[in-house]
This record gives C-alpha cells, sequence and structure tokens, in this order.
C-alpha cells in the first residue's frame, strides 16, 4: 500500500506544479518598458517634489531662525527694560519723591514769604521812585545853575516852569515890575524934559533970531 501511494503523490505533485506553472502570467517586453518608463517619471516627479520641499524647508528654515534671531533681540530688549525699569522704581523713584517733596517744602516757605517779600519789593519801589524823583530834581537843578543869569531871570519872569519855588517867583517879579515901572517912570521923565527942552529951544530961537 505504501509503495503505491508514492508514485500517485508524485504524480500530483508533478501535476500541480504544471498547472501553476501554467497560472503564472508570461511578461511581454513592451509592459515590461511602460512599467518602466512609468516606474521612472513617478520616480523624477517623487525627486522634483522633494526638491521642491527641501528648497521650502529651507526657506522656512531660514525664516524661522530670523524670527528666532528676532525674538531673542526683543525679549533681550525686553529684559533689558524691565531691568532699567526695576532700577528706577528701586533708585530713582525714591530720589524723585524726595526731591518733591522738597520742593514742595520750599514751595511752602515761599508762600509763606511771599507777602513780606511783595511788600518789600514795593517799599524798594518806592524808595528807587523817590530817588529817580531827586535825581531828576538834582539834574534840573544842576542844568538852572549851569543857566546864565539872564536866562534864569528871563525864565522866572515869563515862563511857569522855572525849577524856583513861589517865593522867589513872587519876588523876582515883582522886582521886574518895579524896576520896569521905574525905567518907564525915567523914560517919560526924559521924554517929557527933551519935549520941554525942544520946546524952550523954540523958544530962545525965536527971541534971538527977533
Amino acid at each position: 500500500m505504501s509503495s503505491r501511494e508514492e508514485p500517485r503523490q508524485s504524480e500530483d505533485s508533478d501535476l500541480s506544479g504544471s498547472h501553476e506553472r501554467e497560472r503564472t502570467p508570461s511578461w511581454e517586453p513592451r509592459k515590461l518598458c511602460a512599467a518602466l518608463e512609468s516606474a521612472s517619471s513617478r520616480a523624477s516627479l517623487h525627486e522634483r517634489q522633494i526638491k521642491e520641499l527641501e528648497s521650502k524647508l529651507a526657506i522656512d528654515l531660514s525664516n524661522s531662525r530670523a524670527i528666532e534671531n528676532l525674538l531673542h533681540d526683543v525679549f533681550t530688549g525686553i529684559r533689558h527694560t524691565s531691568e532699567r525699569a526695576e532700577f528706577a522704581s528701586t533708585n530713582t523713584v525714591p530720589h524723585i519723591e524726595n526731591s518733591l517733596e522738597e520742593d514742595l517744602a520750599i514751595l511752602a516757605e515761599l508762600e509763606e514769604q511771599l507777602p513780606e517779600v511783595g511788600s518789600q519789593i514795593r517799599d524798594i519801589r518806592k524808595v528807587y521812585d523817590r530817588g529817580r524823583e531827586k535825581a531828576r530834581d538834582l539834574m534840573a537843578s544842576l542844568e538852572w545853575l549851569n543857566t546864565p543869569i539872564s536866562q534864569r531871570l528871563r525864565a522866572i519872569i515869563f515862563t511857569p516852569h522855572a525849577p524856583v519855588s513861589k517865593k522867589w517867583k513872587i519876588a523876582v517879579r515883582t522886582l521886574f515890575a518895579l524896576v520896569f515901572c521905574a525905567c518907564m517912570w525915567i523914560a517919560w521923565i526924559t521924554l517929557r524934559g527933551a519935549v520941554r527942552a525942544h520946546r524952550q529951544r523954540l523958544v530962545w530961537g525965536e527971541r534971538l533970531m527977533s
């Protein structure tokens, strides 16, 4: 039984091998070339896509580096600013507050002293005005003393702006009036005597002629 079954198994294996060989497709050369061309085109397409992806990745990488540098600079500036702000808040602000308090205290003192200072300024202005008036009077008196006597008498008699007192004006004008009256009286007497002498001369001349 065993010897009969062995040739049958060998025959069955040969038949199955022949059937498997008939089932496997046989590739033709044209289909193989077309498959190779499509594979190569796909490979080139993938290669181009990979290169484009690499270029995009390089650009994105450079942009990311630039952004990273920019963020680093920004963070550095923020850190420096925060340090400065902290230093100002710990050192500068108290100093400013102290100086402001001192200035406010000085302003309060000045506000208290302001009325007294204002009164002193008014007194100084009054003294200055008085000194200026005195200096003006002294200049006028010096100019008056430097003028000739005739001009002084003329100014006292004929003008109301002479820098002398009213008593002097009255006295000089009264004296001028008296002198003027005396001169007019003397002139009148002289003229009257001349007229009389002229008449007498005419009378004596007629007598002598006769």
